[in-house]
């Protein structure tokens, strides 16, 4: 049995981690302070003795025995990122500050959540993680983008200066179970819209691209990455690359539903393709995604109707 610290335990992903990493005999301390995360989503987890539950903010210091940390704390979607930017710049650094000094002080090994957006709006496509990106350091999501990259900056520098064990995956979109109704990202907007029969908003004109990894693809990826020998980066997505109107379209068949699709101006920064190249996934990790995207919609869809 290992002792494992997760960060954003409670969050969309998170609380997926927290329950397929006790499945597997660990003792898991979940660690959040519940701006995004919900009790909700780790209800079913409270009786098993393995699991331990802190309400506490990252950016503040922590210290538990351990042998590994996966770090999630951070808001991910637009609204809630820009809801309070300085925030989350310091949950970035100082989050990944703090689990580092942990991982430093215990021996443990670390794991960093980072993202497709420290690409930014890419001219390199699909994206290899030897590409250093065309990131906005001014704009309404750098908070978001420049603070993950950052916190990839500290794990590299923790490694070289202090030798701490660390892992770093570059988290493409995600969706499944779990998800917040006003998460603000395109799956949960498309299938909340479609459900209540409200319109389906596309930014921009719907022909951006994304890659769609189900939830459950990720966590492997996420505990075949800690379990490797390799500090990355990695990138972790399902290469398969749809339109947001082929999205759209595939929901309001997918549900039934008869809104109606309407435009609105693409934000600021939004990126206009996303795809990831998993190459170097598939050959250090023996990982890659399984679920497509039917599939992983009809049981996202579920969800959500038992909410709405």
């Amino acid at each position: 049995m290992k002792t494992i610290v997760v960060t954003g335990g409670a969050g969309f992903i998170g609380s997926h981690l927290c329950k397929k990493l006790l499945e597997q005999g660990n003792k898991v301390i979940c660690i959040d302070n519940f701006f995004t995360g919900r009790m909700d989503n780790i209800t079913e987890l409270l009786d098993n003795p393995n699991f331990i539950l802190y309400a506490i903010d990252v950016v503040n210091k922590y210290f538990y025995e351990c042998d590994e940390i996966y770090n999630l704390a951070c808001p991910a979607s637009p609204p809630h990122y820009q809801y309070d930017p300085v925030k989350t710049v310091q949950t970035n650094f100082l989050g990944m500050y703090n689990a580092l000094m942990l991982a430093k002080e215990t021996g443990a090994k670390v794991l960093q959540a980072s993202t497709s957006e420290v690409y930014g709006d890419p001219e390199v496509h699909p994206q290899v993680e030897s590409y250093r990106g065309n990131v906005n350091p001014d704009g309404i999501r750098a908070c978001y983008d420049e603070g993950k990259r950052v916190a990839e900056t500290l794990c590299f520098d923790f490694h070289r200066q202090y030798g701490v064990d660390i892992k770093v995956v570059r988290i493409f979109n995600t969706y499944g179970p779990n998800m917040r109704e006003d998460d603000g990202r395109v799956v949960s907007n498309f299938i909340c819209q479609a459900l209540t029969g409200n319109d389906i908003t596309i930014y921009g004109d719907g022909s951006q691209t994304r890659s769609f990894c189900y939830v459950d693809d990720l966590v492997d990826g996420l505990i075949a990455m800690m379990n490797s020998d390799i500090t990355g980066p990695v990138n972790l997505g399902n290469p398969g690359e749809f339109t947001v109107k082929q999205l759209a379209d595939l929901v309001l068949e997918m549900t039934g539903s008869k809104s109606k699709v309407v435009y609105e101006d693409l934000p600021s920064d939004d990126p206009t393709r996303r795809k990831p190249n998993i190459d170097l996934a598939k050959k250090e990790l023996n990982w890659e995604p399984k679920v497509k995207l039917e599939e992983g919609l009809v049981k996202t869809i579920e969800y959500f109707k038992g909410r709405i």
